[in-house]
C-alpha cells in the first residue's frame, strides 16, 4: 500500500511524465489530421494519414521518393559513425585507463578541455578544412569532424575503471597481444557501455541538423532533419506532412534505444559483466 507521504511525489512523477510524453502525443496526431486541423489545435487522431503520406512521397514510388532517399543518407551516416566512433573512442579510453601514467593524464586533461568549446567555435576551420580535403557532401565530411569526441572518451575510460586487471594478466600469461585483448577480452567484458555508447552516438548522427547543413550541399546526400527544415521553410506549410515526416524521423531512434534499453541503463551506470 502506497504510503500517504509519497502520494505528492507519485504525483508529480505522473504530471511531469504526463508533460513529456505530450509533444510524442501531438505529433502523433497531427500526423493523421490536415493542416487546419493541426492549426486549429486539434489533439486527437484523424483520418488522413494515409494522404499526408503520399504527400510526402510526391506521386513517386516510396524507395524513389526524397523521403527514402534522406532516411537511407540519414541511417548510412549515422551507423558509420557510430561504428568508427565506437573503436576508436573505446580504443582511447581502453589506453588512457588501462595503460595510464602522467603523460597520458595530462592529455587526458588537455581532451577534457576541448569540451568547453563550442562547436560552432570550430565551424568555420572545419568547413574550410573539408573543402580543401574535397569532402563537402560526402559520408567522410559529415562524419570526420565527431568520429572521435571527448564525452564518449571520457566514458569509455570512467567505465573501465571497473575492467577486472586480472583478466589482462591471465591473458598475457596466454600470449595474447595488447591487440587481441583489446577485441578479445576488453570488448565483450564492456558490451553495456559499448551499446550505451552506440545509443549516444546515433542519436546525436541521426539528429545532427547545423553540421550537415553547412557540409552537405548537394541535394540528393540531404538527411532528415534537413528534409524536415526543407518542408518547413516553404511559404505555406503543410502541417499534416511536416508532422509525418518527423514521426518518420523519430521511429528509428525510438526502435534502436528500446532494443538496447538495458544495455544502455547498465552501461550509463558503469556495469561491467
Amino acid at each position: 500500500m502506497i504510503q500517504r507521504r509519497l502520494i505528492p511525489s507519485y504525483i508529480f512523477l505522473i504530471l511531469f511524465a504526463l508533460f513529456s510524453i505530450f509533444p510524442l502525443f501531438w505529433m502523433l496526431t497531427a500526423a493523421t489530421n490536415t493542416t487546419v486541423d493541426v492549426s486549429q489545435g486539434r489533439l486527437w487522431f484523424g483520418s488522413y494519414a494515409i494522404e499526408n503520406f503520399k504527400a510526402l512521397l510526391e506521386g513517386a514510388p516510396f524507395f524513389q521518393s526524397k523521403l527514402w532517399s534522406a532516411m537511407r543518407n540519414s541511417f548510412f551516416f549515422a551507423a558509420v559513425q557510430t561504428v568508427l566512433s565506437l573503436l576508436i573512442c573505446s580504443l582511447a579510453g581502453f589506453g588512457f585507463e588501462l595503460y595510464h601514467d602522467k603523460a597520458k593524464d595530462a592529455l587526458f586533461g588537455v581532451l577534457l578541455m576541448a569540451m568547453m568549446i563550442p562547436s560552432v567555435a570550430t565551424m568555420i576551420p572545419l568547413f574550410t578544412m573539408m573543402g580543401k580535403l574535397k569532402l563537402l557532401s560526402s559520408v567522410w565530411g559529415f562524419i570526420l569532424p565527431s568520429v572521435a569526441t571527448p564525452f564518449l572518451i571520457m566514458m569509455f575510460r570512467q567505465n573501465s575503471r571497473n575492467f577486472p586487471i586480472a583478466l589482462l594478466d591471465a591473458a598475457r600469461l596466454d600470449g595474447l597481444s595488447e591487440i587481441g585483448i583489446f577485441f578479445r577480452i576488453y570488448m565483450p567484458v564492456m558490451k553495456s557501455t559499448y551499446a550505451a555508447a552506440a545509443v549516444i552516438t546515433f542519436m546525436n548522427a541521426w539528429n545532427a541538423y547545423l553540421w550537415p547543413r553547412v557540409v552537405l550541399k548537394a541535394p540528393e546526400s540531404q538527411t532528415m532533419p534537413l528534409y524536415i527544415a526543407n518542408l518547413a521553410g516553404g511559404y505555406t506549410i503543410d502541417y499534416g506532412s511536416l508532422m509525418m515526416s518527423v514521426l518518420f524521423c523519430t521511429l528509428p531512434t525510438v526502435i534502436i534505444f528500446f532494443i538496447l534499453q538495458k544495455q544502455f541503463a547498465e552501461g550509463i551506470t558503469g556495469a561491467v559483466k
